[in-house]
């Protein structure tokens, strides 16, 4: 990467409104251009001037379904990018403020999506309950074991793709500080997780929470 392409890329970032879409579209759904207008409080002529942007950077792919125009982030190498800048960037000066703030802000960092796998406590509490058992080697960048291949295909009917995308990487934690568990393994977890019914998301964004059954179910496979 050429200091010009790089200064291009920063520049997509450097807005708040353009971050708080990609921060937004780490949830790992497909927003409509009023959706995310909404959220951000602009007009939706200046979303679309935003996104428009973000897709010709490569940050965000377009979807159209009927009349209806979805983006969002092109690949989880793009979510990588913007939650691991989020994990080096500053903690806030203030706290939130307002009980609605205070308790989105404690949900988020309970348990979320980071794009397609889990973070917040819960990812984390999942990752050392993994390395505890020697399911996942954490020297050297993570990997599953061959104990841990097996554990996941047994218990979770994951299969490991061919694919660019490591089995299993690390993605560090932008409230908790350290690792979770990404990659394909930590994907197919949060996607199964979410089918059986363990985990569910909130109304809104990226926060979930551990169903009864869930519960019940990451005590029995990992002593949660």
């Amino acid at each position: 990467m050429t200091a010009a392409a790089l200064a291009d890329l920063a520049a997509l970032l450097a807005d708040r409104t353009r971050a708080r879409f990609c921060v937004a579209l780490l949830d790992g759904r497909a927003w409509t251009a009023s959706e995310l207008a909404g959220l951000a409080g602009v007009a939706p002529s200046t979303a679309s001037e935003h996104l428009g942007r973000l897709v010709s950077g490569g940050l965000l792919v377009e979807r159209r379904q009927g009349r209806h125009r979805y983006v969002q982030l092109a690949s989880p190498q793009v979510a990588q990018l913007v939650e691991d800048l989020a994990a080096y960037a500053a903690p806030p000066d203030e706290a939130p403020v307002g009980l609605r703030a205070v308790r989105a802000a404690a949900a988020l960092a309970d348990a979320r999506t980071c794009y397609d796998h889990l973070a917040g406590r819960l990812g984390v509490t999942i990752t050392d309950a993994l390395a505890e058992r020697g399911l996942l080697a954490l020297a050297g960048g993570f990997g599953l074991t061959a104990a841990g291949l097996d554990w996941f295909r047994t218990e979770l009917g994951f299969v490991p793709a061919r694919s660019r995308r490591p089995v299993a990487r690390p993605c560090l934690d932008w409230t908790e500080r350290r690792a979770h568990l990404a990659g394909q393994a930590g994907a197919h977890m949060c996607s199964q997780l979410e089918r059986n019914g363990w985990i569910a998301r909130r109304r809104a964004g990226r926060a979930v929470h551990v169903t009864a059954v869930g519960a019940t179910a990451l005590h029995d496979l990992l002593g949660i």
